[in-house]
């Protein structure tokens, strides 16, 4: 089985879809899947530098990813994604297809531009495609009256929640079949032993709502001496924002992006995770990512970030309110055997989105469509 993974991304720059789509390829192999991964990337250069004004990771992608050309900042779902537009990449993208003769392409975000909708109109495969955005978003209905058509060519069509299906179906079709963002699991873990440290994992956009966390700060600061300490989020960029705003950053230790390892680390570490987004989240996937770590959460209660938390495992806020959010994160920050309690029913959690269940499903919709093909063409 041969399988192509197509994101409209750069992978020098991380993000919720790109980390799920790098995983679903190394649970693919693990499986005995040849996957291999289609997507940007941003070489270290003045190019780069010009065009993409946050940091980035340039070290050479892995050889299971095949770069098909730079990409671009483009406004979308009330962020700044690093999509892939050249005209060049096309040609490159069906170079590569045509080289590799894969079974089935597997696309994510089907209507974005340029390789995923590209991908629908040239490959000669069966295609999946997984959503994974919600809320009302403006790309949809202008990706349906441009190319909406191109959705015809979808087999297999995915939703990675119910708010994703909801935004989804109306353009790319149905049915649409939910499978969740997976999560890669930490084989050892400790609810306990924490360095008392909260962690926010986010872009500095507004939706992520860093602003929200940074305004709280003060008082958590104040009574539990816990530092803040902001991954994701350009370092330049928040110093901005809090010049801007009139925010302190004191007890805030500004991070900027880590690698794999290095997040999973400072998970371990950490007492609690602050997920303050004010929306457009359609899978709690930050969530996931701290529960694996038996980290637990104090997030806002949106529908993405409700799907996922529990009762057992994170405490919910209104979004956009620093009070509450302060007050949740001192209470458990002041309550260990509460905490640590969550972190195990966190962990728990976790669990439920293993990315091995996940790729065998995955496996199972590619064996069906690849047979399906293979007996079209004996009969035709």
């Amino acid at each position: 089985m041969k399988v192509g993974i197509v994101v409209p991304y750069s992978w020098s720059f991380w993000g919720g879809v790109l980390e799920h789509a790098d995983h679903q390829a190394r649970a693919l192999q693990a499986l005995g899947v040849d996957a291999k991964l289609i997507v940007g990337n941003d070489p270290p250069g003045r190019l780069t530098r010009l065009l993409h004004p946050k940091e980035g990771r340039h070290t050479p992608p892995p050889d299971y990813v095949i770069p098909v050309g730079r990409s671009v900042i483009v406004p979308a779902n009330a962020s700044l994604p690093n999509i892939v537009l050249s005209p060049a990449s096309m040609l490159r993208l069906k170079r590569v297809l045509a080289e590799e003769r894969f079974d089935v392409v597997h696309v994510h975000e089907p209507l974005a531009p340029i390789l995923s909708v590209f991908t629908l109109v040239v490959a000669e495969c069966p295609i999946v495609a997984t959503c994974h955005s919600a809320g009302k978003l403006a790309w949809y209905p202008l990706g349906k009256a441009f190319w909406g058509i191109a959705a015809e060519r979808i087999d297999h069509r995915i939703a990675v929640s119910e708010a994703a299906r909801r935004s989804a179906e109306p353009y790319v079709g149905g049915p649409i079949e939910i499978i969740p963002n997976g999560i890669v699991l930490p084989p050892r873990f400790d609810a306990g032993n924490r360095d008392g440290n909260v962690v926010f994992i986010g872009r500095n956009e507004q939706r992520k709502g860093l602003q929200i966390v940074l305004r709280a700060w003060p008082q958590v600061a104040v009574r539990t001496q816990a530092r803040l300490r902001v991954v994701g989020a350009d370092p330049l960029s928040v110093r901005w924002l809090a010049r801007r705003e009139g925010l302190s950053l004191e007890s805030v230790d500004l991070l900027g992006g880590l690698y794999e390892d290095e997040l999973t680390h400072e998970l371990e570490r950490a007492s609690l995770l602050a997920a303050p987004a004010l929306g457009g989240e359609s899978f709690g996937m930050v969530l996931t990512r701290a529960f694996a770590s038996a980290t637990p959460a104090v997030a806002s209660d949106i529908e993405g970030y409700a799907a996922v938390a529990t009762p057992d495992s994170a405490v919910l806020v209104p979004p956009g309110e620093p009070d509450p959010l302060a007050r949740a994160l001192i209470e458990l920050l002041e309550d260990e055997a509460r905490r640590r309690k969550l972190g195990e029913g966190a962990r728990k959690v976790a669990e439920r989105y293993s990315w091995e269940p996940i790729a065998r499903r995955l496996v199972t919709i590619y064996e069906e469509l690849r047979d399906e093909g293979v007996r079209e063409r004996a009969a035709a």
